[in-house]
């Protein structure tokens, strides 16, 4: 009798045990506290690079694997882009329609890591043309979450500015980089 006393004691201890353990399976949330957001547009023309760049401040959250809360939004203004050049950066403007279409919108949503770095699916909103990208993915370093857009200004139904009677060609390929840097 106390043997089987004993086994069903021990029974019971191993089951709470075992029965309130966490499975290893599933990820951890992460939370990535945000503190400054840089975008750069780089391109070629016919006399050379050029980069055009938006740094703002923001406090907001990424969250990885998260079921409660897993988009991070926010808003961009055109406005604020400087090419380091008063004359560029009046040409994107006017290419981006700036005066139309103020703010661009990045959301990023279902993010999952993969490695050291995450996937997540990419909306990017810019003038009236949403770019959608299912298995995008975000490099994570020390200070920073970063990604790469490859496009056309022709994907979002844009003409790459031309001066001078056509001698200054802006290329049709444009990278638009982005850079959360974490607090």
């Amino acid at each position: 009798m106390k043997t089987r006393f004993s086994i069903l004691i021990m029974g019971l201890v191993v089951f709470f045990f075992l029965g309130s353990a966490k499975p290893t399976f599933f990820a951890e949330d992460t939370a990535v506290a945000i503190n400054k957001i840089k975008i750069e547009i780089t391109g070629l023309s016919t006399v050379g690079k050029y980069n055009c760049s938006n740094i703002f401040t923001i406090k907001d959250t990424v969250y990885v694997n998260s079921i409660k809360k897993n988009t991070f939004n926010t808003d961009i203004k055109m406005s604020n882009f400087d090419c380091g050049n008063k004359i560029m950066t009046k040409d994107l403007q006017g290419t981006v329609k700036v005066k139309k279409f103020p703010n661009s919108t990045v959301c990023i949503s279902d993010i999952k890591p993969i490695g050291k770095n995450y996937k997540c699916r990419l909306n990017f909103f810019i003038t009236d043309k949403t770019l959608k990208y299912k298995d995008f993915i975000l490099y994570n370093t020390d200070d920073k979450i970063q990604g790469t857009l490859s496009l056309k200004f022709s994907d979002i139904d844009l003409e790459p500015p031309v001066k001078m009677a056509g001698l200054i060609k802006v290329k049709d390929d444009i990278v638009i980089n982005f850079s959360l840097y974490k607090n």
